[in-house]
């Protein structure tokens, strides 16, 4: 008996012990998630190597990531544990996870309309760090839950081999020309930007323009911005309507026959980075953000991304970022619109 009431002492001293550590550890997150004192790297620093590791979702393509993580860790000795999967991926796993009562995931970096999903489960540390005077103003979301790190802007990308440069369309309505007769090639989920583009030019004038546009000279729809960008570049897609500047990017510095032009008006796609607000790991996650947006901004400028921090470099003007909020409260709308222009599914 006395053994059995000493071993059940231990596991409910144990228990209890658990249940502090586990409170510590989410009053921790909510505790440097907003500290800005001289000290905060420090504090984070220290923190990061007790914990010992951080866990990251990431969908930005492997040879990125790798080359932001293995800097990270060759800094502060603290390894990133990597989970790549598509941005609606992170969304479901993350979501799932949480509702499981499992919390692996530290830090997520992933386009920003699965980011704003992520925040509306209410998973995100509201966060506030000093690294955000440094971003453009349009990087940090009111809610403070995510902050875009990175800009997809949306390219017409097109076949050098195949259009001359002369031939190059200078707005959408040069789409109309006969000539485009079945060149044309759009990504089969870009409701968001069909949204963006209809709220500054009008959605009557361009649900108009655009339908004229696929009934005169047809669209092919391509699932994925790297699927379509490759497409272009193998000829089978003359030009593509919303390929990822990026990847136009780096596909030229191959020597890929391809080139681009931002269509006005000027459209950008945000990528976000952010903290779970049950982190298992929260001082190597808010560390690893803070390096993240910035020496993480110079690996990803050097690798042809469009960054957020202005002391990295300045973004190009005339931009406007797709209000991925907007087009969560919208998406029912938008995305049959899309379809119903792009893919001939009737007015």
């Amino acid at each position: 008996m006395k053994i059995t009431g000493a071993i059940t002492g231990f596991c409910v001293a144990v228990a209890a012990s658990a249940t502090l550590a586990a409170s510590a550890n989410a009053q921790s997150m909510a505790d440097i998630a907003h500290y800005s004192g001289p000290d905060r790297t420090q504090r984070l620093i220290d923190g990061a190597k007790k914990e010992g590791a951080v866990t990251l979702y990431s969908s930005a393509p492997v040879a990125d990531t790798n080359a932001i993580t293995e800097a990270f860790t060759k800094k502060y000795g603290v390894p990133v544990r990597l989970w790549r999967g598509s941005s609606e991926d992170i969304l479901r796993r993350a979501v799932t996870e949480a509702r499981g009562g499992r919390y692996d995931v530290d830090v997520a970096e992933t386009a920003g309309t699965e980011m704003e999903g992520l925040e509306r489960e209410k998973l995100l540390a509201e966060i506030s760090s000093p690294i955000f005077a440094q971003l453009v103003p349009q990087a940090v979301v009111p809610h403070r839950g995510w902050v875009t790190d990175r800009l997809s802007i949306f390219t017409a990308a097109y076949n050098t081999s195949l259009i001359h440069p002369a031939d190059v369309p200078k707005s959408y309505e040069d789409l109309l020309d006969p000539k485009w007769k079945g060149k044309l090639g759009i990504e089969a989920d870009d409701a968001n930007w069909f949204m963006a583009v209809a709220d500054l030019m009008g959605e009557a004038k361009a649900l108009a323009l655009f339908r004229k546009i696929a009934a005169t000279n047809g669209m092919s729809l391509r699932k994925g911005h790297t699927l379509l960008a490759n497409l272009v570049v193998a000829g089978e897609v003359p030009l593509g309507l919303t390929v990822y500047g990026y990847r136009v990017t780096e596909l030229k510095r191959r020597n890929a026959p391809i080139d681009g032009v931002v269509l006005p008006p000027g459209l950008a796609l945000p990528t976000g980075i952010a903290a779970f607000n049950k982190a298992s790991h929260p001082s190597a996650a808010l560390l690893f953000m803070d390096f993240y947006l910035t020496e993480g901004e110079r690996i990803l400028a050097q690798r042809g991304n469009v960054p957020t921090n202005r002391t990295v470099q300045e973004l190009p003007p005339g931009l406007t970022f797709v209000n991925v909020a907007q087009f969560l409260d919208r998406e029912d709308k938008w995305t049959k619109l899309f379809k119903q222009t792009f893919a001939g599914g009737g007015p």
